[in-house]
């Protein structure tokens, strides 16, 4: 499953890596958008495949974040 920005912001927390067991609402990791933190929750139980993401970058509404499966 692909995890997707749901609203633009700058990533300030990335908390998985390849490989990583995650269970379903596990925090990947933390965007900021309008001065607010936005937990990244994740939807499913599964294994991080891929991370597109790191601390700084800026992301676009529906841009790909993570990949679970």
């Amino acid at each position: 499953m692909e995890i997707k920005a749901r609203i633009p912001g700058t990533i300030i927390a990335v908390n998985v890596k390849v490989g990583d067991e995650v269970q379903s609402r596990a925090i990947l990791g933390t965007l900021e958008a309008m001065k607010m933190e936005q937990p990244i929750a994740c939807p499913v139980n599964g294994t991080v495949k891929e991370v597109y993401i790191q601390a700084g970058d800026k992301v676009k509404t529906g841009m790909p974040m993570f990949v679970v499966e």
